[in-house]
């Protein structure tokens, strides 16, 4: 199994093999995502990229939209199902054909690899027992002309087969929410799960609820799939939760999120903290702190057994006024990945208990509403690991030099990444020495981090020890590359122990290539003693008192990329007013559209305006500008070192 692509690969690998391919009846895409809650996101995305590529490449009105929204739903939920009941790497296989037997079709392929586990699809109607797995295999059998199961040795693969022509070949109709709703062949997308007008009523006025009616459930699924599956915030998931279901649904809700640290395990169980009241929602504003100080008396506690089933609440008639003195109340749990992280509920004013339509629709949502919750969860997870990692991986405050003023800016790019690939330093090394270092590592992440880790103490080190600049670097570049080399011979070791075949070398798949930038400051009696050296890193710059501005190092090779190389150094002295301004290509490659920030000596026509200012406003000015050249954020770590001779 090779890495498994990001979604943006994908999707771009959809639009390839399609032109490649030719776009014929005969097509065949297929990706990997990972099994986690923003795979049903990604395999839309994947599978709406297919229909284009498809669509421009065939007949007109051969691709309807009806079709796009149905095969949307359709992988949405094959998806879906395979994240919450088996939770492995997912396989997304979509084609068309057509045979003698049968008119032009698209087939939808999702696989996972826990045949043991087979999806279930209860059929039987249930007040409030809805079975666990939902009702999303019967959304696929109502737009599917066929649809089923495949057992092989190590995966199983659950498929369903839509017509290009749109048409339903469904024999006498399927129900799906409406216990009394039964499905034609004429019906779109949009109206399959739309309630007949007399089957849910505004409450107390018997009038038709019409703006939901007319979206119909499918359209709303998915719509609110979207809007959950960008978000990486749980509140904002349990804010936007409360914005979906009223009033379109209820007339208030209420999420409750569980404390990851301590979590949830039934009634039985004592824990330390309680749920948390995470959301409160009411069609009527001032309802809602009243409603919130009712709710948090008396959260609902759930048995495990119930799973996500719809279970009656008590109603809290006390909190919404004469009018609404009686409704109907239901909690639902939300589980991902078999965690409980909360509970989700519902009410209504004036009924007696919730349409049997609604109720499973509901729990659709409150599936989607847990993967966007975990989803969050991860995300804060990750991001927590990654600012410890950068904490760690960074020194916790930069020396003071005897005549030499320093500024620092550090603003790494935070794109759910991992750590950054830039860092910085400055310490003392003894005997009267000072060193400064700015470092940028290929990529960013845990990779990063580790050559970091590995990087900054042995600089420091040598730096002790009383190497001089370019035997420093030459001692550094070795390290890179043996630590590369055991780690490419421990990764071949292991494959073959597996009995796996070992790839050929390519001679970079294990580099960890390093750019770095590294000097050593002796002050004296009128200024500072500079020597420094540029390992692949973007060239320092001194700028005098009078503006002028000039190149100190000469470029030379990344460290970890050839072995036996030499480094050389340059040597130059600092004196009152000069500055020496260090930057990462953060800087010099910030973009706006087709330009950099250093075309032209871009960085060095800004530093010039800046003869006269201090470090720290040099540092801020310089940061200004690079953020001002560009309209988008920076898309790159960003970090710029300003020593100054006073």
């Amino acid at each position: 199994m090779g890495a498994i692509p990001t979604q943006r690969e994908t999707i771009s690998r959809a639009s390839d093999m399609l032109a490649h391919e030719g776009a014929s009846l005969h097509t065949v895409v297929r990706t990997r995502l990972p099994g986690g809650p923003l795979a049903p996101g990604a395999a839309r995305r994947f599978l709406r990229a297919a229909l284009g590529a498809w669509a421009e490449a065939a007949e007109p009105d051969t691709f309807t939209e009806r079709l796009a929204d149905d095969a949307l739903v359709v992988v949405s939920e094959l998806v879906t199902n395979a994240v919450v009941h088996a939770g492995t790497d997912i396989d997304i296989a979509c084609r068309l054909h057509e045979t003698e037997d049968e008119p032009p079709g698209l087939l939808v392929e999702v696989s996972d690899h826990h045949p043991s586990r087979p999806v279930r699809d209860d059929a039987t109607e249930h007040t409030y027992d809805i079975p666990e797995y939902g009702r999303g295999l019967r959304l696929v059998g109502a737009l599917a002309t066929a649809w089923g199961i495949t057992y092989r040795t190590a995966t199983k693969t659950v498929w369903a087969q839509l017509p290009l022509d749109g048409a339903q070949a469904a024999e006498d109709g399927i129900e799906v929410y409406a216990g009394e709703d039964v499905l034609t062949g004429e019906l779109g997308t949009a109206e399959i799960l739309g309630p007949e007008p007399a089957a849910y009523t505004e409450p107390g006025r018997g009038v038709p609820d019409r703006d939901w009616r007319g979206r119909g459930a499918l359209s709303f699924l998915a719509e609110a799939s979207d809007l959950l599956a960008g978000q990486l915030d749980e509140d904002l998931v349990a804010a936007l939760t409360g914005q979906l279901l009223v009033p379109r649904l209820a007339d208030w809700c209420a999420v409750w999120l569980e404390d990851e640290a301590t979590g949830w395990h039934g009634p039985e169980t004592a824990v330390t903290t309680g749920p948390r009241l995470a959301r409160v929602w009411h069609g009527s504003e001032n309802r809602i702190e009243e409603l919130r100080r009712v709710l948090e008396k008396d959260p609902p506690r759930l048995p495990e057994s119930v799973r996500s089933r719809a279970v009656p609440v008590p109603w809290p008639g006390e909190a919404l006024g004469p009018r609404g003195a009686t409704g109907a109340a239901l909690a639902y749990r939300l589980i991902a990945g078999g965690r409980p992280l909360g509970t989700l509920v519902i009410g209504r004013t004036g009924l007696l208990r919730f349409p049997d339509e609604v109720t499973g629709l509901v729990e659709d949502l409150s599936r989607r509403v847990a993967l966007a919750i975990g989803a969050a969860r991860q995300y804060a997870r990750q991001a927590t690991i990654s600012r410890v990692l950068q904490r760690g991986l960074l020194p916790g405050a930069v020396a003071e030099i005897p005549g030499v003023r320093s500024a620092l800016v550090y603003e790494p790019c935070d794109k759910g990444g991992g750590p950054s690939g830039d860092f910085y330093d400055l310490f003392p090394a003894g005997r009267g020495r000072w060193c400064f270092a700015l470092g940028d590592v290929q990529g960013k992440g845990p990779e990063a981090a580790v050559v970091i880790g590995l990087a900054r103490p042995w600089l420091r080190l040598l730096a002790r020890e009383g190497y001089a600049v370019p035997d420093v670097l030459d001692r550094l570049n070795q390290l890179l590359l043996d630590d590369a080399t055991e780690t490419a011979d421990a990764a071949a070791r292991a494959l073959v122990a597996a009995g796996a075949p070992v790839p050929v070398a390519d001679g970079g798949s294990h580099a960890r290539f390093l750019s770095l930038l590294y000097g050593e400051l002796v002050p004296f009696d009128g200024g500072v003693h500079c020597t420094l050296a540029s390992a692949g890193h973007p060239l320092p710059l001194l700028l005098g008192p009078d503006g002028d501005v000039r190149v100190v190092a000469q470029p030379q090779t990344l460290l970890g990329v050839v072995e036996d190389v030499t480094y050389v150094c340059e040597t130059f002295e600092l004196y009152s007013g000069d500055t020496l301004l260090c930057v990462t290509d953060g800087v010099t490659e910030r973009r706006s559209g087709s330009r950099q920030f250093d075309d032209g000596d871009g960085l060095a026509a800004a530093l010039a305006g800046c003869a006269g200012l201090s470090a720290e406003l040099i540092a801020e000015r310089i940061r200004t500008l690079v953020h001002e050249f560009g309209r988008k954020p920076p898309e790159d770590d960003l970090a710029l070192l300003v020593l100054r001779a006073e």
